[in-house]
């Protein structure tokens, strides 16, 4: 009985992991993919290396956080509370990856395992409340970093960036596999500054990746680490595995969601809105905090989206009332060092409404349901252990 307990909690694992690769690839690297520098097959498979990486590296430090410090005894992590934390965790994660909205794998987690623990009477408290403060940072400061950068700094970094994603529909970026070897080609028009970014984006995408490998590979193994059944190496192979085939699958839904619905994103944006998040992201990570890696990334496109759509308008504007319309001319900038101009100074020729740079109905979509996801795993988890006798609590 209990090698088929074992057998059936790792196989939720395995679940658990396929629907990670699924909520987290849209983060990394939809921008990437909303520009049109590289396809979604390779955003899935620089995914399912770097996240190996980051798992295999810094991911024990979070995996030690969920399965021994979040809980004050670990007894409680049985092959049969393991199969149901995890159930509830690949269940809620699946019904928002079916929505095609990339849910928080953290706050996922750390629901259920909490549940867990309060339900059993051995939920670490200090623990919990750390995390969660820091889930409440986090978000708040990338969104207002994103946004300072969107309305007062975006139009200067982006002349003296330049740069565009492929303007035909043609990736920017591809794998030639015709010879011995694979090698990278780019599109016949990009020019070298425009490879240069190309490159950029890829690069922080795959840093994004490996953040997201040190914070989420706990979200699917921690449970069973905490019994001591299986080792930590041999669970990192498992459910790194689980997550690439969520990166080549489910993933595309989210990378449609975070690439282009929410906000309009050229090569310039999606450069900054990765640093910020990722930024973020490793830096959490590296003090043990299983961060929200979603929340963090979505926030930050948000924030840019909101900070370049008030670009127009002036803080003495705000106070008189004035209604002033977004410019393009204001958030793009076609040639190396042309001047931006001021906030408020924006010609009036070809405005947009704010919503054709910021989706509010896709943005109100995606928080409601990350939020969902999260209540789904945690409810469900604390009900099944409080109420239902067969787990012995």
């Amino acid at each position: 009985m209990p090698e088929v307990l074992l057998v059936v909690g790792i196989i939720t694992a395995i679940f658990v992991g396929y629907n990670i690769g699924g909520s987290t690839t849209g983060p990394a690297f939809g921008p990437a993919v909303g520009a049109n520098v590289i396809t979604k097959v390779m955003a899935a498979g620089l995914m399912s290396i770097f996240f190996f990486f980051g798992a295999y590296t810094i991911g024990p430090q979070v995996v030690d956080t969920l399965g021994t410090d979040l809980v004050a005894d670990t007894s409680v992590f049985t092959l049969r509370t393991n199969a149901a934390v995890l159930f509830f965790i690949g269940g809620a994660l699946f019904v928002g990856n079916y929505a095609g909205v990339p849910a928080s794998t953290s706050m996922t987690a750390v629901g259920a395992i909490a549940a867990l623990g309060f339900a059993t009477g051995e939920l670490n408290m200090d623990v919990l409340g750390e995390i969660v403060v820091w889930w409440v940072v986090a978000p708040i400061t990338g969104f207002w970093v994103a946004g300072v950068v969107g309305r007062y700094f975006y139009p200067r970094i982006n002349a003296w960036v330049a740069i565009e994603g492929s303007q035909d529909g043609q990736p920017m970026v591809t794998v030639d596999r015709s010879g011995v070897a694979p090698r990278l080609r780019f599109g016949a028009d990009a020019t070298r500054r425009e490879i240069t970014g190309a490159l950029t984006v890829v690069a922080i995408g795959c840093l994004m990746g490996f953040a997201s490998g040190t914070s989420n590979i706990a979200n699917a193994i921690a449970p069973i680490y905490g019994t001591g059944d299986v080792d930590m190496t041999t669970l990192i192979l498992i459910g790194s595995a689980a997550v690439a085939v969520g990166c080549f699958t489910i993933a595309r839904r989210t990378l449609d969601t975070l690439g282009s619905d929410i906000t309009n994103l050229p090569l310039t944006a999606a450069i900054v809105v990765a640093v910020i998040s990722s930024g973020i992201v490793v830096t959490l990570s590296w003090i043990g905090i299983p961060a929200s890696f979603v929340i963090i990334a979505t926030m930050s496109i948000v924030g840019l989206g909101w900070g370049r759509a008030t670009r127009t308008t002036t803080l003495s504007g705000v106070r008189s009332g004035e209604q002033t319309p977004v410019s393009v001319g204001a958030l793009t900038a076609d040639e190396e060092g042309e001047q931006s101009p001021e906030i408020g100074e924006e010609e009036p020729e070809d405005i947009p409404q704010a919503s054709d740079l910021f989706d509010p109905s896709t943005t109100a979509r995606v928080i409601l349901m990350q939020n969902v996801v999260p209540a789904l795993s945690t409810v469900g988890a604390y009900l099944t252990f409080r109420f239902i006798p067969i787990f012995g609590f």
